[in-house]
């Protein structure tokens, strides 16, 4: 397709890729592997975010995304501690950037829909008669079931979190009883005349450093949370007026 486009002198750099994301669920470390993949050739690649859902509610379903700079430096060095997450001084929320999107139809495609709403215009339409549905928005009550399990899974990124630190505290309490008993071993051995014991011995299991888990996955969870509570913010207004408005009705009655 790229050679046709070209033979036919149509632009056809490629800048990026798309893909489609459910309810906007695209905060993943597939993205994010894809993303650093794609800038070994394409310097600033973009991503563009298409959701089918969020256009059957009458919103602009797609999204721009790239990389953060200060981002990129950190997945380099593959070192997602709290201690050089601070020292990058790399937040949550600062993994993509979002690149504004302007989409515009042809001339020929405005007109054919200002004809197809002239035609519509002297009877009742669907959209208008959605109006007077008194049920909950499905799209937030989606929303509101994916904001719950992604809850469920910065608990699990806290667990993990919290279990590290349960185990650095029993090594440091098997690492201070050893050392203890070296010191009375060499105790023993200075008393008796014989060549002291070294302090620490690498070769033991007990001195074998934990390895800390990463707080990427936590960071993608965050960003996701953030999404899903702005299309909540968005979405309930319409929901939460309607309620009222019938409320307000049954009661005047």
């Amino acid at each position: 397709m790229m050679r046709c486009l070209r033979e036919v002198g149509i632009d056809n750099n490629t800048v990026g890729w798309y893909q489609s994301a459910y309810l906007g669920a695209y905060q993943t470390v597939e993205l994010v592997e894809t993303f650093i993949s794609y800038e070994e050739s394409i310097k600033q690649c973009v991503c563009v975010i298409y959701d089918p859902f969020q256009e059957e509610q009458g919103v602009l379903p797609v999204k721009a995304i790239r990389l953060s700079e200060s981002f990129k430096k950190v997945y380099k060095e593959n070192d997602f501690t709290p201690s050089q997450l601070l020292e990058s001084k790399v937040n949550w929320d600062q993994i993509f950037e979002e690149i504004p999107v302007q989409v515009h139809n042809s001339s020929l495609c405005s007109v054919a829909m200002e004809c197809a709403d002239s035609k519509g215009t002297s009877s009742t339409r669907q959209s208008d008669l959605q109006h007077l549905n008194l049920s909950t928005n499905p799209y937030l009550e989606k929303n509101l079931r994916f904001l719950v399990e992604c809850m469920d899974e910065l608990a699990n990124e806290q667990q993990k979190v919290g279990y590290y630190q349960r185990s650095l505290a029993r090594q440091e309490q098997s690492i201070s009883s050893w050392k203890q008993k070296r010191k009375q071993e060499n105790a023993i051995r200075r008393a008796a005349g014989e060549e002291l014991l070294p302090e620490e011995d690498l070769t033991n299991p007990i001195f074998k450093p934990i390895p800390e888990p990463t707080r990427l996955d936590t960071m993608l969870i965050a960003n996701q949370i953030r999404n899903y509570c702005d299309k909540v913010d968005t979405f309930k207004a319409k929901s939460l007026q309607k309620l009222f408005l019938a409320k307000a009705i049954h009661g005047s009655d």
